[in-house]
């Protein structure tokens, strides 16, 4: 099996720790792992502001660089939902059709696609779980309250074989972070406001680090806690099951 890692711009550019726990984690679980050096973007921010249509190249360029592989994994649900669901807008031919069906968020991946039943991985530490809109919904990483049915998450159950770790359970699971890409920019006040409640929720129920499958989402509810000094951290969940501590 050969696995191609996307990492996000935002990653990339300002959480490049989370890019090298990914890979790390990935070749721990024994994943033949290659890194396309000319890859950029997805496509993903120019189809969040209405601009879909110029997105085009960007889209074939990813395809040109992943192409060759069996499976191309990535730490951000919002990018494998853009390439899963959105590359429509493009010819779809062979690569095109491989890709949109073989392209996957981490968490899906090792236990979708690996199936792996042991992490060696351990954090002493209160996490709580932040679902990211795009996985959640999108990925069916997990499921919204708005379903009666029974619940799963793919990234809790990864998290609970994860030694030490104590899953906090938050009052509102499912609630978007206010952040939706370009949204926290048009619609700054709401995008805040949906942000604090986010982290007093986590922290009204002991949380000390918040993870999420996004680092977008952990970049803005970080961003506000930061600016509130509020007692909490983030980390990618990709930094969690790849630590020993």
């Amino acid at each position: 099996m050969k696995v191609g890692l996307f990492i996000p711009c935002y990653i990339d550019q300002f959480y490049p720790q989370v890019g090298v726990a990914t890979l790390e984690l990935l070749e721990k679980l024994g994943v033949n792992i290659y890194y396309p050096k000319n890859q950029t973007c997805c496509g993903q921010p120019m189809a969040n502001s209405g601009f879909e249509c110029y997105s085009k190249d960007t889209c074939k360029l990813f395809i040109k660089n992943f192409r060759e592989y069996d499976y191309v994994v990535t730490p951000s649900g919002s990018c494998a939902y853009h390439v899963r669901h959105h590359y429509n807008i493009i010819e779809q031919n062979e690569n095109v059709t491989h890709l949109r069906k073989n392209t996957f968020e981490l968490c899906d991946f090792i236990a979708n696609v690996m199936e792996t039943l042991h992490l060696d991985a351990s954090l002493h530490k209160k996490v709580g779980l932040h679902q990211s809109c795009h996985g959640l919904r999108g990925l069916k990483l997990g499921q919204g309250s708005e379903l009666v049915s029974e619940p799963h998450s793919i990234a809790e159950s990864l998290l609970l074989k994860v030694q030490g770790l104590e899953l906090v359970s938050l009052n509102r699971k499912d609630e978007c972070c206010g952040f939706g890409g370009t949204f926290a920019i048009t619609e700054e006040a709401i995008s805040i406001k949906m942000g604090k409640d986010r982290l007093t929720d986590h922290i009204k129920n002991g949380v000390e680090i918040i993870t999420a499958t996004d680092m977008s989402c952990l970049m803005h509810l970080e961003g506000i806690s930061k600016r509130n000094n509020l007692p909490i951290e983030v980390k990618h969940i990709a930094e969690i099951l790849n630590s020993q501590c």
